[in-house]
């Protein structure tokens, strides 16, 4: 293997999950053609969040390898409803709110891809096309038993949770995206596996060489636990006002920023592990995660846009409100913001803890505390309840010993 595609890969592998198969992608690198690389969104809801930019982000950098991008919009499939993690069928979309969606997504995505390199397809080209005994023929092609394979479909049917027979169509239509698209690879989230091994499947039996499956991790939220979600109100918008992208950002801890940096930044992987050597020489995490937010912020709203909400967040909470005489604390790392809380007199229980961490009035170094189980990072930090309430911490993992 030649220096340029070993770089390439390396590039390819930046935060995937897995590659399948390896040693296909590198035959086909071999080649020199560009690759038909493909990524499918249906637009189920308007507006598109960071988590969704993980994919998003490798298209970019596929495009920047001079692949060719399939941008597929799901205007088909966003109407059968993608069954993926769902233990209940999914109320379908109707065509209007589809397109409307899909608007919205073709502004959104080109603060990231250039819109000169890729191409946004709508699967309803051909899939809209098929007749009634297409669509039985397609369907002849896998087996109940296959599709119950799948972890959200067999646990629905053991729990004698309804399946319809329309989302067992879901896999095979978003296979056969695959097939009309002839794609050399396609990328999707970790739980998208059994529709994009469908994929390969499908393309096999139309005679097309299989596509390179590569998946992706799910982004966690705000919370650092469950994956973001706009429902569970721990997301980041794309379109959402630079001093809000920053603010959340700068609320995430302190390991869930490297988590953002491998999966969000552009930065190149010997500059991230620099910061990362930086933190632990004692540089403050929080000079760290201000890169993280400028960079984030500076995609979705321009160059420059990030040092001004830089310096607007430092305003608001390094200067005007936090006083130069805080009561000091020393506490033990693992303990959570809410026993911290206790600790330290801010609060007088656990109850008004959670309350004011529920109406968004807790901030650590001025990002807000959004999970009432998240945990103390070690350094220092100042937390504070509301505007008036706060106090600085140092925690730490060493025990005082007499």
């Amino acid at each position: 293997m030649d220096n340029q595609i070993a770089d390439a890969l390396n590039e390819i592998r930046r935060g995937t999950e897995e590659v399948l198969l390896e040693h296909e992608l590198i035959e086909r690198l071999k080649t020199g053609r560009p690759l038909r690389v493909k990524a499918g969104f249906d637009p189920t809801a308007p507006d598109l969040h960071l988590g969704h930019t993980v994919l998003i982000n490798k298209l970019r950098q596929f495009q920047n390898l001079g692949h060719h991008i399939l941008f597929l919009i799901g205007d088909f499939t966003g109407m059968i409803g993608d069954p993926t993690g769902k233990s209940a069928t999914r109320p379908t979309l109707t065509r209007e709110q589809v397109l409307t969606n899909a608007q919205t997504y073709q502004r959104q995505i080109f603060k990231i891809l250039d819109p000169a390199r890729t191409e946004i397809v709508f699967n309803s080209n051909w899939m809209g096309q098929m007749s009634a005994a297409d669509l039985i023929a397609l369907a002849g092609r896998q087996t109940v038993a296959r599709m119950l394979e799948r972890d959200d479909f067999s646990k629905r049917y053991a729990g004698h949770q309804p399946i319809a027979i329309h989302e067992f169509l879901y896999p095979l239509v978003q296979g056969y995206d695959s097939v009309a698209l002839k794609a050399d690879v396609e990328l999707g989230g970790t739980d998208q596996k059994f529709n994009l091994l469908m994929g390969r499947e499908l393309q096999k039996q139309y005679g097309q060489q299989p596509q390179i499956v590569i998946t992706m991790p799910l982004l966690e939220g705000l919370d650092g636990v469950q994956k973001m979600s706009k429902s569970l109100g721990n997301y980041i918008g794309i379109e959402e006002a630079p001093d809000e992208q920053f603010g959340k950002l700068m609320s995430i801890s302190d390991v869930l920023m490297w988590r953002y940096f491998e999966l969000l930044s552009f930065k190149p992987l010997v500059e991230i592990a620099t910061l990362r050597e930086g933190m632990q020489q004692g540089r403050n995490p929080r000079d760290i995660k201000f890169e993280l937010a400028m960079e984030i912020v500076d995609r979705f709203h321009g160059a420059g846009a990030g040092v001004l909400a830089r310096e607007r967040f430092i305003a608001r909470f390094a200067k005007s409100e936090i006083p130069d005489d805080l009561p000091e604390f020393t506490l033990m790392a693992g303990q959570s913001v809410v026993q911290a809380l206790k600790e330290i007199a801010l609060v007088a229980s656990t109850s008004e803890a959670i309350r004011h961490i529920q109406a968004g009035a807790v901030r650590i170094n001025g990002g807000v505390v959004l999970d009432k189980a998240q945990l103390l990072d070690e350094g220092s930090h100042v937390i504070q309840v509301g505007k008036r309430r706060m106090a600085k911490i140092n925690v730490t993992n060493v025990t005082n010993e007499a």
